[in-house]
């Protein structure tokens, strides 16, 4: 780890930016071509260290992948062998700090024979792991364990049936029992009780692709209107070839790139109807000042301000957004207020804690309330330029870029991390810096 020289823009930023494509729909498809009964093409997919994380633990549950010779962005996935044919012997999953696969890919392995053991990065042993371990336990599955790691004990089945979780520290808690529960016996009956769900845009994103699969999602809302109960019933998970679709959550870094220096970028092929929340990005930009525009062949184009503008924001859907939102806020002006965000702090870092403590370092003034933050916006010439850490947190490293556009000067600790959904990030950010600065 290297603490990195982030280019500063020294006129705005003008660019077209090729996005790569998006994480959430990659693992989600992945394990739905996993569990599937035939193969399934995805094309598109993103390459990066979470999701090849998930194909290495696919490939270890038996799974077969196989890459196009001249795009590893297109692959055929084999499914998941019956479990008499699944390979003896104790395996490994390495979950890295990736979420969706500490969280998605204990319900495969129930599914599996003998013992899978889970393990992780060093921070991901303290992320929240016991709601979906407990959950696949009254589903009948055998668990060592409450955090990386753990042992899954699997004898080929699971029973399934009625749950109750409180899954108000993470959606994916939710979508990791529903992919793969048409497999349980007799499927599952998933009840939150608790504060609500946050992300739910990502719970919808698997119904929906749970869907296209061909498995239905029953599901029913409480009394303010939100899905508390999903029902799945058991059968076949179709197969399915699928497109996917460029990660809008992680334009969110190359689209403030143009908002908070007043510049232009553009993103082809951005989607005109979308389950996923980074999309969100677009209307909370024009609501800081910025201009957006979409042609009809899907090229989005979003314009900065002179000067971007506080706002006030529950951001409880799109959580994933806030450490790039935040860095934008601490050089707006006037006081934002982000809320609605408490469950970030079981993110890949306690994101609050870490984005106050930046920004302050800097000089800005950002103060964590109990469901997320306060930051009274200043002139970025106000900011001093002071090492960004990153938390081994990708979100924050590319938070850091952005502000570093306008604070001459500031190394970005770590910026390695945006390896996690981003391969070529530092390469991408400094072609964009130098497309707007020639």
């Amino acid at each position: 780890m290297t603490a990195w020289a982030a280019p500063t823009a020294d006129l705005p930023i003008s660019a077209t930016v090729e996005l790569p494509g998006s994480k959430s729909i990659t693992n989600r498809a992945l394990i739905l071509a996993a569990l599937a009964d035939g193969p399934s093409r995805l094309t598109g997919t993103l390459r990066s260290r979470d999701t090849d994380l998930m194909l290495d633990g696919l490939a270890a549950l038996g799974a077969g992948l196989a890459f196009a010779d001249d795009d590893p962005t297109d692959v055929t996935v084999t499914p998941i062998p019956p479990a008499a044919d699944t390979p003896a012997g104790t395996r490994t999953v390495d979950c890295g700090l990736a979420g969706t696969v500490m969280r998605f890919l204990p319900a495969v392995a129930a599914l599996s024979t003998g013992d899978i053991e889970f393990d992780g990065d060093e921070q991901a042993r303290h992320r929240p792991l016991g709601t979906v371990l407990d959950a696949l336990r009254t589903l009948g599955a055998d668990i060592d364990g409450d955090r990386l790691p753990f042992t899954v004990h699997a004898d080929g089945t699971l029973p399934g049936g009625p749950v109750t979780i409180d899954a108000s520290a993470s959606s994916q808690f939710v979508s990791g029992l529903l992919l793969s529960a048409a497999r349980f016996t007799h499927g599952a009956q998933i009840v939150h009780e608790g504060p609500p769900v946050p992300s739910m845009p990502h719970v919808e994103m698997t119904v929906e692709m749970m869907a296209a699969a061909g498995v239905a999602v029953v599901t029913e809302a409480g009394p303010d209107g939100t899905v508390t109960r999903w029902s799945v019933a058991p059968g076949p998970i179709r197969a399915v070839d699928w497109e996917i679709e460029p990660d809008l959550s992680n334009a969110a870094a190359f689209l403030a790139a143009a908002a908070i220096t007043g510049g232009s970028v553009s993103t082809p092929r951005w989607p005109a109807q979308t389950t996923q929340p980074g999309a969100q990005i677009v209307p909370i930009l024009e609501r800081m000042g910025a201009v957006a525009t979409r042609s009809d062949d899907g090229l989005l184009t979003v314009t900065g301000p002179q000067r971007l503008t506080a706002v006030d924001l529950d951001l409880h859907a799109v959580g994933e957004l806030t450490p790039t939102i935040a860095a934008l806020c601490a050089v707006a002006e006037g006081t934002s207020t982000l809320r609605g965000i408490a469950h970030l702090r079981g993110h890949e870092t306690d994101r609050l804690a870490a984005l106050s403590t930046e920004i302050n370092r800097l000089g800005g003034h950002a103060t964590e309330t109990p469901d997320g933050l306060v930051i009274v916006g200043t002139a970025p010439e106000n900011l001093r330029p002071d090492t960004w850490l990153s938390y081994a947190d990708h979100r924050m490293a590319t938070a850091g870029c952005a502000l570093a556009l306008v604070v001459p000067g500031m190394p970005i600790d770590d910026v390695e991390t945006t390896a996690k959904t981003m391969p070529d990030f530092p390469a991408q950010w400094a072609a964009l810096v130098g497309a707007g600065t020639r």
